[in-house]
C-alpha cells in the first residue's frame, strides 16, 4: 500500500460539523534538534535526499539480495498479518461510521387468523381473515447533534491510519531482517570455510609433530598441544555447519519458503553489498517521517476524539424512528386509495443521573491521551537513539575492522616466520602452534566484524526509514 486508505481518507468529509474533540497540537520532540557529534560519528552525512527517499532496491547492491527481499515482500506471513490488520481496521471505521446512517429496511408481512364466529341460526363456524401489508422504515436513527457518532468514526479512521502505518513499520523491518538473516549466512559459510583451510593446515602440523615426537626431537606437550588445536578446529567446524543450517532456516523463514538454490556462491561479506554512503540528513525531524513514529500520532489522534464522544455523552439524544406503507385485505387492495400508512416517532433522552459513569468515562479517555502522548515521546526518543547508535556504528565499524585487518595480516606474517624459524632450528614448533592459533582466532573475528559493519549499514537504512519504497519516488515538478 503505498497510499494506504484512500478510501478512508474521503470517509474524513463525514467527519466535518459538529465536535466536542479537543483541539489537537502536535506535542515537541523531546529529543535535540541534531544529531549527536563526536569522535564516534565522524564527520555528518547530508545530501539532497535522506534514507527514508532511497529504494531498496537502490540501497542493496547485490542481485542476490534484492531477488531475497523480492520473495520476502510476496510470501512473508507476518507482513500478511500486517496488511490483513490493515483492513480490519478499515471495516472497524465503515462499523463506526455506518452508525452516521439511517438503517433503512423494507418489510412484507401476510396475516391469516381463523375466529370462531357464532351465526343467527346459533352455529358457530370458523372464520378466516386475511390482511397484507407492506413498509419501509427506520427505527431510531440518531441524529448526531454534539458529533459523538463522529466522533467515533474519527476515532476509528486514526487507528486505522495507525495500523497502516505499523504495516509499514513490518515492511521496513523485514528488509532489513532478510538482509541481515543474508549476511549472517555469509558470515557462517566463510567461518565454515575458514575453519576447513585452518582444519586441513593443524592436521598436517599434527602429523608433523607425531612424527618428531616417533624421532624423539618434540615432547610429549607439544604433541598434545598440537592435538587440541586439531580438535578445537572439529568442533568449531561443527560449530559453524551447524551455523549454516540454521542461517538457512532463519533465513527460510523470512522469505516464507525455502532460500533459493541459485543464489550466486561467489558472494562475500568483501562483495558490494549495500550502499555505504547513506545521508542520514542534519536534522533529527526526519524521525517524525518514520511509520512507528506516524502509527503513535494516530492513536494520539484517534485518543483525542475519544474525549469528543465521551463529552457528547453529557448532552441530550435525539432519535428518530419512522415508517411508511400500505396494508389491505387482499393483495389486490395493497396500492388502492387509502390504504396508506405511516408513523414518526422522535425521541429525546437527556442524561440526568448516571451514577458517575459519564464523569468516569471522560476521565478515562483524558488519562488515555496523556498515555499516548507519552508513547508518542516515547517512540521519538527511542527512534533518536536507534539513529544515533547506528551513526555511531557507522562512524568507528570503518577504523575497527581496518586494525582488525592489519592484525590479522601481522598474525599471518607472525606465522609465516615461525614456521621459518622452527624449520631452521632456531624455536620450538609450540612457538609454530601459538602463531597458528593466534592467527585463526584473528581470522575469525575479521569475518565477524565485517558482517557487523555491514548489518549496521542496515540498521541505519531501517532506523531513517528506509526499506519501504522499492524505488525512488520521481521528484516533484
Amino acid at each position: 500500500m503505498a497510499r494506504p486508505l484512500p478510501l478512508l481518507a474521503l470517509g474524513a468529509a463525514l467527519l466535518a460539523g459538529c465536535s466536542l474533540d479537543p483541539g489537537y497540537e502536535r506535542p515537541g520532540a523531546p529529543v535535540p534538534a541534531q544529531w549527536p557529534q563526536g569522535a564516534a560519528y565522524g564527520a555528518p552525512q547530508s545530501g539532497e535526499s535522506t534514507a527514508d527517499s532511497i529504494g531498496w532496491e537502490s540501497f542493496f547492491l547485490d542481485p542476490g539480495l534484492r531477488r531475497l527481499v523480492g520473495l520476502a515482500l510476496e510470501n512473508n506471513r507476518d507482513l500478511r498479518v500486517a496488511a490483513l490488520n490493515v483492513e480490519a481496521a478499515e471495516a472497524q471505521y465503515r462499523v463506526e461510521r455506518g452508525d452516521l446512517f439511517p438503517y433503512l429496511g423494507a418489510s412484507g408481512a401476510a396475516d391469516y387468523l381463523g375466529t370462531p364466529v357464532t351465526g343467527s341460526d346459533g352455529r358457530t363456524r370458523s372464520v378466516t381473515s386475511r390482511s397484507f401489508s407492506l413498509g419501509a422504515g427506520f427505527t431510531a436513527w440518531e441524529i448526531d447533534l454534539f458529533g459523538r457518532i463522529r466522533s467515533l468514526s474519527r476515532a476509528a479512521l486514526e487507528a486505522a491510519f495507525a495500523q497502516a502505518e505499523t504495516r509499514r513499520a513490518t515492511q521496513i523491518s523485514l528488509v532489513a531482517q532478510v538482509a541481515d538473516a543474508y549476511l549472517a549466512l555469509l558470515a557462517s559459510r566463510e567461518l565454515l570455510a575458514l575453519t576447513r583451510q585452518t582444519l586441513e593446515s593443524q592436521e598436517a602440523s599434527y602429523r608433523l609433530t607425531q612424527a618428531t615426537a616417533a624421532g624423539g626431537t618434540t615432547t610429549a606437550l607439544a604433541l598434545r598441544q598440537a592435538q587440541t588445536s586439531v580438535e578445537a578446529a572439529r568442533a568449531n567446524l561443527a560449530l559453524y555447519t551447524r551455523q549454516v543450517a540454521q542461517a538457512e532456516n532463519a533465513l527460510a523463514l523470512l522469505l516464507g519458503q525455502p532460500v533459493p538454490a541459485d543464489l550466486p556462491a561467489s558472494t562475500t561479506l568483501a562483495s558490494p553489498l549495500v550502499t555505504a554512503d547513506l545521508p542520514a540528513g542534519l536534522s533529527s525531524t526526519v524521525l517524525l517521517r518514520r511509520p512507528d513514529v506516524l502509527a503513535a500520532e494516530y492513536r494520539l489522534l484517534s485518543a483525542n476524539a475519544n474525549i469528543g464522544a465521551a463529552r457528547a455523552a453529557f448532552f441530550p439524544t435525539v432519535s428518530i424512528t419512522a415508517s411508511g406503507g400500505t396494508a389491505g385485505t387482499a393483495l389486490s387492495r395493497l396500492f388502492q386509495a387509502g390504504s396508506g400508512s405511516w408513523a414518526f416517532s422522535p425521541q429525546i433522552s437527556v442524561p440526568i443521573f448516571t451514577g458517575g459513569i459519564n464523569e468516569a468515562t471522560l476521565d478515562y479517555t483524558k488519562l488515555q491521551k496523556r498515555v499516548e502522548i507519552a508513547n508518542y515521546e516515547k517512540a521519538i526518543q527511542t527512534a533518536f537513539r536507534e539513529v544515533a547508535d547506528a551513526l555511531a556504528a557507522r562512524g568507528t565499524y570503518g577504523s575497527q575492522v581496518e586494525a582488525q585487518r592489519r592484525l590479522a595480516e601481522a598474525y599471518a606474517d607472525s606465522y609465516r616466520l615461525a614456521e621459518l624459524r622452527f624449520r631452521s632450528g632456531v624455536d620450538s614448533y609450540l612457538t609454530v602452534l601459538d602463531s597458528q592459533r593466534s592467527l585463526y582466532g584473528a581470522q575469525q573475528a575479521l569475518i565477524t566484524l565485517r558482517q557487523e559493519q555491514l548489518s549496521s549499514l542496515v540498521t541505519l537504512y531501517k532506523v531513517l526509514g528506509g526499506g519501504w519504497q522499492p524505488v525512488a519516488p520521481a521528484p516533484r515538478s
